[in-house]
């Protein structure tokens, strides 16, 4: 059975590829040559969910943002507002004195119905953690949206936010406003442009099996840990951000110099 398997090998790649071939399916040491990969149920021009997973369970990029909140869950606390929801407020929050809820459209639960890109219903200020995950790509002027959350943070308050890397696009509800995904260097010269660039700390999440298993639309729950802990830098799906903004002198002069178009 062996020799056969070979020899069919042989008759594929080429004898100076046997031993490379040999080395892969025996030992599972090194990469198939060419010709040789088994896809086997990822062999499929349909993904397996078109629903980022949600209809299998949890998407694998809901592991890495609640990775990332729980690394900074510390920070959730005071007067917070998330963006969308309370879910990640009322799940990982310590010492919250009160929950405030944004929403781009008419929300019963909201605190404010408004626009990031200018904010204008929230007051300067007025927070000490902002949560913003899987939205700011929705926004087409990101830097006017990240100075509101700049404007609208006390001096020391912090923004937690993600967004997508390597990704779906399949939201019916937000597809027409999907604009961007952004690399780790495009989180950081952004919000660097907003906040003093030392207090701002972005983060990446992701490898080749991950951002392939979240592109089929598997579920977080069918890779093992160490397979989604793992990390490549050439394959983020998920950049975390944590910006904070700086004392009050330095936040005051920030917004006046934003203010003037300096």
């Amino acid at each position: 059975m062996l020799k056969r398997r070979v020899w069919r090998a042989a008759k594929k790649v080429g004898i100076a590829q046997i031993y490379e071939f040999a080395k892969y399916r025996f030992k599972g040491e090194g990469v198939p040559p060419p010709g040789t990969v088994r896809f086997g149920d990822l062999r499929r021009l349909e993904p397996m969910s078109r629903e980022y997973g949600y209809d299998r369970g949890l998407p694998v990029d809901r592991y890495y943002i609640e990775k990332f909140l729980k690394s900074q869950s510390h920070l959730i606390q005071g007067r917070v507002l998330e963006i969308g929801e309370r879910l990640y407020t009322e799940m990982l929050g310590t010492g919250v004195t009160q929950s405030d809820m944004l929403h781009v459209i008419d929300h019963p639960e909201a605190t404010y119905v408004d626009d990031l890109t200018d904010g204008k219903s929230i007051p300067d200020s007025l927070y000490d953690c902002v949560i913003l995950t899987q939205t700011l790509h929705l926004i087409f002027d990101m830097e006017k949206a990240i100075a509101t959350l700049f404007r609208i943070l006390k001096p020391g308050g912090v923004v937690l936010c993600t967004v997508p890397g390597i990704t779906q696009i399949a939201d019916a509800e937000w597809n027409d406003t999907w604009y961007w995904s952004l690399s780790q260097s495009a989180s950081r010269k952004l919000f660097g442009r907003v906040f003093d660039a030392a207090d701002v700390s972005v983060t990446q999440q992701g490898n080749v099996l991950s951002a392939i298993s979240f592109l089929q639309g598997l579920s977080y729950t069918e890779l093992k840990t160490g397979e989604l802990d793992h990390f490549d830098e050439e394959y983020p799906v998920t950049i975390g951000i944590l910006a904070r903004a700086g004392a009050a002198s330095k936040k005051g002069a920030s917004l006046a110099g934003a203010t003037s178009g300096g």
